[in-house]
C-alpha cells in the first residue's frame, strides 16, 4: 500500500520512518538545522511550490529522504492508519 504524500508523489507505507507537522517542528533549533543540512545534501524534495505543511521521512533505496508536503501532518497520519488497518 502506498501513501499519497500530495501532487503525484507516493511512498510505500512500509518505507514511511514519520510524519511531522513543519509548524511545531521549526520551534526546535535542532529540527531547523537538521532539515537545512539535508537539504544541502539533497535528501530533501519538495513537493509542490506552495507552503509545506508537514515533512515526512522515508526510507528510500536504503537511503533517508524528506518529503516537504503540502498536506497537514494529521491527514497524512489519518491516511496511513486507514492504510495500515487494512493490511
Amino acid at each position: 500500500m502506498f501513501l499519497h504524500l500530495g501532487e503525484n508523489v507516493v511512498v510505500p507505507i512500509k518505507d514511511v520512518i514519520g510524519i511531522f507537522d513543519i509548524e511545531t517542528t521549526m520551534y526546535s533549533s535542532d529540527t531547523s538545522q537538521f532539515l537545512r543540512l539535508a537539504e544541502e545534501d539533497d535528501f530533501v524534495e519538495k513537493i509542490t511550490d506552495d507552503k509545506p505543511k508537514s515533512f515526512v521521512i522515508a526510507e528510500v533505496n536504503k537511503k533517508s529522504k524528506i518529503y516537504l508536503s503540502p498536506i497537514s501532518s494529521s491527514t497524512l497520519n489519518k491516511r496511513s492508519e486507514i492504510i495500515y488497518d487494512e493490511l
